[in-house]
């Protein structure tokens, strides 16, 4: 019976779904919509592992269409379970239907990058899911166009950079791979892939490190996440950054120190900018930005740490799909209460919206790693990798970067949360979350809270640890993790207790400070001056090259219509023996006067001269 859920691969359902919504009426396209991510998440626990819809794509053989093993069921898990509370959250939420439609999209192209065999099928994915985000964005007007001109923008060229990383791998033969050669035109399993070293390394690097929000790569997120329909938020929050995680691991299967220490520094940044923040949705999406920054660390640390970082880096993007949609709910639903987005603005809404203030509470204690929620067995992994205690070859820098990361997580929730849910009064009358938006932020904050209770935290950490983490030698097994050792509950309390003791100090100074500019304020200019610059370069230059050939073509006529003024001109400076004859006062029949030309030149000149007009013509011609 298993067998019947790799008839067709999900992202297909997901697409026509996403078309039934378009043109149904609302209910009927949304009942459908969710649905079609039931089905997903249906696939994701029960499709036997194996190779599906292996065919030739593009003219290459091997092209593997949908690819079941514990890590896209992992993945696929975390995308059907949000999926499916996001659709409903969306109907509740007044989101237009073909809001839901382009979502559902943007679902059905992560779903197809996440169940690739091949990376000639993920590219296409890859490409599909940047132009599906991008219209989801724009989707909402109004400031929303610009952001997501930025954003096309931005993803354009990362997909370009990993497109010609992907061509350059394929180009080699499969030299590249881990496991040894490919036949020339054949395209290997992801598994038994790796982009290897050297100038494809480093463009997959840049490429996908623009889904991932790298140091540099990261201005899309906060400039375009609180621009849509609130709905859409909650879609972009978790796919496009977690798949870009997902592709690192598969890009770089070994990890690297360097990836390490920019997951690091990203943890840092992120925790950062997000304290500075005034905007509830900027706030959320730096932290994107930092908690995709311990993925990154946790891919770079897998050599490292005999695979805990790996492991970790998986467990981490599938908890960060679930606490970080659930955040991204319950400041939507404060906004769809309010109209306000500034959280300086709000205020003691706890007594007015009880329910959205636990769903916000729920989320808030999963990604601050509090016990026993989800994100403390996946960030406990990651410290972990790093700590030099625990796994020799770690690295001492990265953990502390990684520890300054999880104390400036507790300091932005703090934050957060007391602006908005508990200091001062907010004047308006407001009603809580409807029904339909309490049912999807408790659905998934349940699952934050299943997910790291001991016996259920396991069976998902299997998951992690399984065939599907890409090296193909697993050295880790889940009785090696121990994230309720008395060194874990030790940290948590210690970060807690600090974040708790800063946090009325740091208070008065971060309302003082006001709004900080992040890189965007030097990267947008210069990407619009160098876009128009480029532009004008090539316009220009064929404005030119129109201008040059029609001069040409007038002169070319000119000559035809005029001979003789056209030879008495253009032999002014040859020599006298050569210089032709003109005798200009003869008549014609009807009166008008004509000239005449006459040749003179002895036979050497004659056929040099032909010569010259044959070779000419002869060298055109090659």
């Amino acid at each position: 019976m298993s067998e019947f859920l790799t008839v067709v691969p999900p992202s297909v359902v997901l697409l026509a779904a996403a078309f039934a919504v378009a043109f149904l009426p609302r209910l009927s396209g949304h009942v459908i919509g969710a649905a079609s991510t039931l089905w997903l998440l249906a696939v994701a626990l029960f499709a036997p592992e194996g190779t599906y819809w292996e065919i030739e794509f593009l003219g290459f053989a091997g092209a593997v269409f949908m690819e079941v093993d514990s890590l896209t069921q992992l993945m696929g898990i975390a995308a059907g379970l949000l999926a499916t509370a996001a659709v409903v959250y969306a109907y509740s939420s007044d989101a237009p239907k073909v809001m839901t439609a382009f979502a559902l999209s943007y679902v059905a192209s992560t779903t197809g990058v996440i169940f690739s065999g091949d990376w000639l099928t993920l590219i296409v994915w890859w490409e599909l899911m940047a132009v599906t985000s991008t219209l989801l964005v724009w989707h909402h007007g109004g400031d929303a166009i610009r952001a997501g001109y930025r954003y096309a923008i931005a993803h354009g060229i990362g997909g370009s950079l990993f497109l010609f990383a992907v061509i350059w791998h394929l180009a080699a033969g499969g030299g590249m791979t881990l496991a040894g050669g490919i036949e020339v035109g054949t395209v290997a399993p992801l598994s038994d892939l790796g982009i290897g070293a050297d100038m494809p390394a480093i463009l997959a690097a840049l490429g996908i490190g623009v889904n991932c929000g790298f140091i540099g790569l990261h201005t899309w997120l906060p400039d375009t996440y609180p621009r849509p329909h609130i709905a859409a938020s909650v879609f972009l929050s978790v796919f496009t950054t977690k798949t870009g995680a997902y592709v690192l691991l598969q890009a770089f299967p070994e990890g690297g120190m360097l990836l390490a220490y920019l997951g690091g520094a990203m943890a840092v940044y992120g925790v950062i900018f997000a304290l500075l923040q005034h905007d509830m949705r900027a706030l959320l999406s730096y932290h994107i930005m930092a908690q995709v920054g311990y993925m990154t660390a946790g891919i770079g640390l897998i050599a490292a740490s005999g695979d805990i970082g790996g492991a970790g880096a998986v467990m981490h993007a599938f908890n960060n799909i679930l606490f970080k949609a659930l955040l991204f709910m319950a400041v939507g639903v404060v906004i769809y209460r309010t109209g306000i987005e500034d959280l300086y603005e709000l205020g003691g809404l706890w007594r007015k919206m009880p329910l959205t203030a636990a769903a916000f509470a729920l989320g808030a204690l999963a990604i601050t790693a509090v016990p026993p929620f989800n994100g403390f067995i996946s960030k406990g992994m990651i410290l972990d990798a790093a700590d030099t205690g625990y796994f020799a070859g770690g690295n001492e820098i990265v953990y502390w970067m990684l520890f300054i990361g999880a104390i400036g997580t507790f300091l932005s929730f703090i934050k957060l949360g007391f602006y908005v849910f508990l200091h001062g009064e907010y004047d308006g009358m407001v009603k809580d979350a409807t029904f339909g938006q309490s049912a999807a932020m408790f659905s998934v904050g349940a699952a934050c809270l299943a997910v790291g209770i001991p016996g259920i935290w396991q069976t998902f950490a299997g998951y992690a640890v399984g065939e599907g983490l890409a090296t193909g030698a697993i050295d880790l097994a889940v009785t090696d993790l121990d994230p309720y050792s008395v060194g874990h509950l030790m940290d948590a309390a210690i970060l807690l207790t600090i974040s708790v003791i800063s946090f009325p100090v740091i208070r008065r100074l971060l309302y003082k400070i006001g709004h900080v500019s992040d890189m965007n304020v030097i990267l947008n200019p210069a990407t619009f001056y160098s876009g128009k610059a480029g532009v004008l370069a090539v316009t220009e230059s064929f404005g030119a090259i129109d201008r040059a050939g029609i001069r040409f073509v007038r002169f070319c006529y000119w000559v035809g219509s005029n001979p003789v003024t056209a030879a008495q001109q253009g032999t002014g400076w040859l020599p006298g023996s050569v210089r032709p004859a003109f005798a200009d006062e003869e008549h014609s029949p009807d009166g008008g006067e004509v000239s005449r030309l006459y040749l003179r030149a002895g036979i050497g000149m004659t056929v040099l001269l032909v010569g010259i007009v044959l070779t000419v013509l002869l060298a055109l011609s090659l």
